[in-house]
Order: structure tokens, then sequence, then C-alpha cells
């Protein structure tokens, strides 16, 4: 005979109070803690069936509420946090999943399923949204965070950018050299060691594509299609200053020979040189200000790209040329 409705809900609510407890500061809560707390699988079935909590691998569950509105690059982590948990010290978060952790880039990334790199030899299968990496690991090619063992940047960002595309992978290893958590020197050296290594066939050229400038995503994907339409090298990063000498402003790219100076604007942008209390409005018409005041100290023909661009890059190059005609 089932239980009556109440005896249920007393259940559920019972099941849901302990697991609360029990989940971490994420709100990951792993089954093998959850027996061992007096909660059997009957009560998380109860709780499944609830809607408290959201199976997210086999042993590993998300409180909903946490899980339904988080971002897919937070469900990652979160999904990362569960494995790391249930592996221990026996795995290095690596890869893309460790790009994520260390603030890294996501566009064009796979974030669906976590990376790991084994540390004990073991050969796992990749099951489960893990993926299991075999490759050895020399003692700067490992570091320690709040959760155990991870890639350390130089590493991190090789490893990503081997299972990237090439976009992609040019955007993480600029970002990792432009945040200084890396450099070029490093980047080869660590390639050095890899070239042997399956998924880095490609990694060459990558890294040859890579100049660490780039501020965003955006930017890099703007250099490689300068690149790939023959429109000539840019100065990156080019300084502005005022007759005096004090520096006005800094374009992301710069023609001074064809009086062209061209940026990209993306919400990161926005969002990363906003003032405390700044609002986006105030934003905008502040950087209309910059850039008026950018062309009246050089008399320079502004060209502003949005993401959108970038999907076009024929029609967005034909419009970089008919600015280099009006300039000139």
């Amino acid at each position: 005979m089932s239980a009556p409705p109440m005896a249920h809900h007393r259940q559920l609510s019972h099941a849901v109070l302990v697991i609360e407890l029990v989940a971490d500061e994420r709100g990951i809560l792993l089954r093998r803690d959850a027996l061992a707390m007096g909660i059997d699988d009957n009560a998380l079935q109860r709780a499944l069936r609830g809607g408290f909590i959201v199976r997210i691998r086999q042993g590993a569950y998300a409180l909903r509420d946490i899980w339904e509105h988080a971002m897919p690059q937070d469900r990652h982590s979160l999904l990362l946090s569960a494995v790391r948990k249930q592996y221990d010290d026996t795995v290095a978060a690596s890869h893309v999943s460790a790009c994520i952790e260390q603030g890294g880039p996501t566009w064009g990334l796979d974030l669906s399923s976590v990376h790991v790199t084994s540390l004990d030899g073991s050969s796992e299968r990749n099951q489960g949204k893990v993926v299991h990496h075999r490759g050895a690991c020399r003692a700067d090619d490992l570091t320690r965070d709040d959760f155990g063992w991870i890639t350390a940047p130089t590493r991190t960002a090789l490893d990503t950018a081997s299972i990237a595309p090439q976009e992609p992978a040019v955007a993480v290893l600029d970002w990792f050299i432009q945040s200084g958590l890396t450099t070029r020197t490093q980047l080869e050296q660590g390639f050095a060691g890899m070239k042997h290594w399956p998924d880095t066939l490609a990694l060459h050229r990558v890294l040859q594509l890579t100049d660490g400038y780039a501020e965003s995503v955006g930017e890099t994907r703007t250099r490689l299609l300068l690149r790939r339409q023959r429109i000539p090298a840019p100065i990156p990063q080019l300084e502005i200053r005022h007759p005096s000498g004090r520096v006005a402003g800094r374009v992301d790219f710069a023609w001074p020979e064809r009086r062209v100076m061209l940026e990209f604007d993306g919400m990161q942008k926005y969002h990363r040189f906003r003032r405390p209390g700044e609002s986006i409005e105030e934003m905008v018409i502040r950087e209309k200000q910059r850039e008026d005041l950018l062309r009246e100290l050089t008399g320079w023909l502004m060209i502003r790209l949005v993401w959108v661009d970038l999907d076009y890059p024929q029609r967005t190059a034909d419009r970089i040329l008919r600015g280099f005609a009006r300039a000139a």
C-alpha cells in the first residue's frame, strides 16, 4: 500500500531540508554525500520528481533553481565542480574547462562536456559529459585553485586552442597573453613540448596567427578578417596624443598613412570601460565624445564595426576599402 499524500509531502519536505544542508555552496550535491548523510535513493528520486533538484550527470545533482537560471558557461562550471568532487585529486581541470575557470573567452568553444586530464595514469572512457585526456604534465603545467588541481594558464591556453576551431583558438591565445597570464615566449616553449601530441597539428598555425594585442574576441576576429581579406595590416592599440604629448585615447586599429582608424564595438568593451555608477547610455555618450576628440586631433576617418559585420567579411572589407578611398 502506498503512503498517503500527506506522508509523501512530509517525506519530500524532509529530503529537501537535508539536501539543502548537504549541497555545497554552489548548489551541487553528490549521491555519495547524500547517502552518507542518510538521504537514500528513494529520497533523491522524490526530490527529482518534486522539481527540487536536477541530475546533471551520473551520481551528481544540482539545485534546480540554480541550474535553471545559470547561463551555459555557468552550467559548465557547475558540472565541472561536480566532476572534480567525484574524482578528487586524480584529475586536473583542463582544456576548455580550465579556460572557463581562469576567466578566458568562450566564444566558439564547445561547452557541452567538461574536460579533465588524468594525473594517476588511468585511462578513463569519455562518458557522462566528461572528456578524459591523457597527457604528460610537467611540474609547471599544474597549479591549484579552491577546488583542486587545474592546468596552469600556459598549458590551459595551448590545450584549449588544440581542440578549438581556428578563430576561437586564436581568440583564446590572444586573451591569455593580453590578460598577463602567459606570454608568447611561454606559449612557444610549451608548444615545443607538445607538438607531437594528438590534436596539436594545427596549433602551430594558431600560434602564428596570435599577436596578443586584442582585448576582446571581437578584436581578434576583426584582425583575422582583415588578414583573410588581404587588407594591409593595421597598427593595433595605437595611442592618439594631444599636442602636449598627453594621451587622448587609444584605438583598436589604425592605418596612419591612410588616415583611417577602426574600432570594434561590443558590449564587452562597454562593460569593461564603464565607470562606477555609469549607465550604458552615459558610457555611449562619453565614447562619442572620445571619438570626436580623436577625429579632431588626427583628422582621420573612424570606422566602427559590430558583431554582425564579422559575419559578412567581403561586405565589411569593401566598406573599409571605401573608407581608405574617402580618407585619401
